[in-house]
């Protein structure tokens, strides 16, 4: 019996060693990246959209981003291996909206790194940012909006190149970490065709004990376009 086990082992053993030879950048697959975001979330986007039609005052906002980060860098180099700033990257992201019969809304998003930085210049990583938000509207101009919003979430940074195997799970080639966040922002929704927009934004993150990084301060900016349902 014992034989056996050690035969599997070292057949798991082998596995990640050619897995990584295939991929030499980051064994984790997308999928694994996507199945962090729970499918209820996508369920209540098309629950919400729904009802935009169907109900009236209700209004829906569906958009899809591109970002960066920003964040303070050490100000000292006299100690090796600091941590970086959490900084620089292209962000893909996607956020929801839902206003009711009230003045006040809702919102979701989520934000990824859409190609792996590099930690301190030795190890791949990715950081994750998601959540959910009151959103106050305010109206600039007849195509024009201001999105005023402040909410709770939380960031998940995978490291990647670290394998861990077990004879149940397999072989995980990544860890992650996950820290509570405090969550700010502002979107200037501009509607350049009927009801769809673009909406320049910043979001502020504050992370408590985000060790891993040089600042628990981290900044957002960028742009989404995106579609409204129902009433506008």
């Amino acid at each position: 019996m014992l034989r056996v086990l050690s035969s599997q082992f070292s057949v798991l053993r082998r596995q990640c060693r050619n897995s990584r030879l295939g991929f030499p950048r980051s064994e984790a697959p997308l999928w694994e990246l996507i199945r962090l975001w729970p499918t209820s979330v996508v369920r209540l986007a098309l629950v919400l959209c729904a009802l935009a039609y169907f109900a009236p005052a209700q209004q829906v906002d569906f958009g899809l981003s591109g970002s960066t980060l920003w964040s303070p860098k050490p100000q000292t180099s006299s100690q090796a291996y600091l941590p970086p700033a959490e900084t620089g990257g292209i962000f893909a992201g996607a956020s929801l909206q839902y206003f009711g019969d009230r003045r006040w809304g809702l919102n979701i998003e989520g934000a990824f790194r859409s190609t792996e930085g590099l930690y301190n210049g030795y190890q791949h990583y990715r950081p994750i940012f998601y959540d959910a938000n009151i959103v106050y509207p305010y109206r600039l101009a007849p195509k024009t909006r201001a999105d005023f919003m402040a909410g709770i979430g939380g960031q998940t940074v995978l490291f990647y190149n670290t394998t861990n195997c077990g004879f149940v799970a397999g072989c995980r080639t990544y860890v992650d970490s996950t820290h509570f966040l405090i969550h700010g922002g502002i979107g200037i929704r501009y509607y350049f065709w009927r009801t769809f927009f673009l909406r320049p934004e910043a979001h502020y993150y504050f992370v408590p004990n985000n060790f891993e990084f040089h600042s628990d301060h981290v900044f957002r900016l960028g742009g989404s376009i995106g579609h409204t349902f129902g009433s506008k």
